[in-house]
């Protein structure tokens, strides 16, 4: 086993190195500038279509409102409480900065995932909208790239047992366990149950979920969170100094913190960043392209709120209520570090029960959004008969994860590197089709501008 994890830890090395960074703030830069900043300049127009978007009778199987809670149910996660801490332990406050730098630029990336989504999504024999990197390469692309498709199904198939599984109900009985004293086994079970109730509907149940408890669960975290950065309001300007200023300068060791280099502080921050907002992975265009709409760029403008929601809102909440507490040289990783935080900026010992409670919820969602996002990838591989074997595993595989002797840091590892594999051929999906994303978007925007 610890070969195996010393040859995935190679790999991950590579993936995860400076062509990777590149490639994914590149592709953003280049969308960004290509669609002349549109999703930047159009976030309030993202609002409104999201808040008309609760309702809607045009063809697809969920309203645009509920396409984006499912993206969100699977993007806001362990990412946002563990992954952030991880970031800020290994790469020091300025990794805060380098994941919103990515955040910015991942909104057109998100922005033009969506929009391909929609373009190219197709009908499935059960008369479902399904779509995703897989099928606006195969459709938008052609046929001889469908190997390129079917490359990030197969990565996408099997980092959905990472990323939204094992990982997710790890981090939960974890929680749990530490928290409350529940047995992890008995944790894994509750989940799997619930997870297998939601699962009986298909997209439309989840979308459902995802639109009622998503809203909810962020609030409370927010809200929480809140609270923290306003009675340390005098605290917010060095947490910002040393954000800006760690970002492009090594961080020294001290206290419990042993210090990092600018290329850690890059590093986590983006890789840290890209694992919360997924923007670039393709994982949240598959439930986009289930919108009910028929325009495509109206719903890329939902979509890139997810991006903004996620990392520049509820990640940042995180990250500064880290900071503020001053706990971020305490030595202390991941989830631990986040409830560690929480419970110094909150009286009476509430914030470990809020981070526990706010990462089972997160984790929750999480599950259920990347069982779709699984179930698609293994529908485009193996057809609409696969579909229900593969609910049927996932609820099995949900309680495997918190088993005694998983070890946590190499699950985190396996998925970091899936994603990044995700990550590769929807990138040059994303490349060669922005003409058509350029092309739609300026249409679109010149015949609303003039209304």
């Amino acid at each position: 086993m610890d070969a195996l994890i010393g040859y995935i830890n190679t790999i991950n090395s590579i993936v995860w190195g400076p062509a990777m960074l590149l490639l994914l703030a590149g592709t953003g830069l280049y969308l960004t500038f290509g669609l002349k900043l549109i999703p930047q300049r159009k976030l309030f127009y993202g609002f409104r279509m999201l808040w008309q978007g609760r309702k809607s009778t045009e063809k697809g199987d969920i309203t645009p409102f509920n396409a984006l809670m499912t993206a969100l149910s699977a993007t806001i996660g362990t990412g946002n409480i563990a992954g952030v801490a991880t970031a800020l332990f290994f790469g020091g406050p300025g990794a805060l900065f380098w994941m919103w730098v990515i955040a910015i630029v991942g909104m057109a990336t998100k922005f033009c995932e969506a929009v391909l989504a929609v373009r190219f999504r197709e009908v499935d024999a059960h008369g479902n909208h399904v779509g995703g990197p897989m099928y606006y390469i195969q459709n938008g692309l052609g046929a001889k790239w469908k190997w390129l498709g079917a490359m990030f199904a197969v990565f996408g198939m099997l980092a959905s047992f990472g990323i939204g599984s094992t990982i997710q109900s790890h981090s939960v009985s974890d929680a749990m366990q530490s928290t409350f004293g529940v047995q992890p086994l008995v944790t894994g079970f509750i989940i799997a149950s619930l997870v297998a109730l939601v699962l009986i509907g298909g997209i439309k149940w989840i979308g459902e979920v995802a639109g009622k408890l998503v809203p909810f669960m962020a609030i409370f975290y927010v809200g929480g969170g809140l609270i923290i950065l306003i009675t340390h309001a005098d605290r917010l300007p060095e947490a910002f100094g040393l954000i800006f200023y760690h970002a492009f300068n090594p961080t020294a060791a001290a206290g419990g913190f042993a210090g990092a280099t600018l290329w850690a502080a890059m590093r986590f921050g983006i890789a840290r960043g890209v694992f919360s907002n997924e923007a670039g992975l393709g994982s949240a265009p598959i439930a986009h392209a289930a919108a009910q709409t028929h325009n495509p760029i109206r719903q890329g403008t939902v979509a890139m709120l997810g991006t903004f929601i996620d990392t520049i809102i509820i990640c940042s909440i995180t990250g500064l209520v880290i900071m503020v507490t001053g706990v971020w040289q305490s030595g202390q990783n991941g989830a631990s570090l986040s409830a560690l935080a929480f419970n110094t900026g909150l009286p009476g010992g509430w914030g470990q029960y809020l981070v526990s409670i706010g990462l089972a919820l997160f984790a929750f969602t999480t599950i259920i959004g990347w069982s779709f996002y699984g179930e698609k990838c293994t529908q485009f591989l193996f057809g609409e008969r696969s579909n229900i074997p593969f609910r049927v595993l996932w609820v099995i595989v949900i309680p495997l994860g918190t088993l005694p002797g998983i070890d946590l840091g190499s699950l985190w590892l396996v998925a970091d590197t899936l994603n990044a594999l995700m990550a590769i051929p929807n990138l040059i999906a994303l490349l060669l089709l922005s003409p058509v994303v350029f092309g739609l978007a300026r249409a679109y925007f010149a015949a609303t501008d003039k209304d």
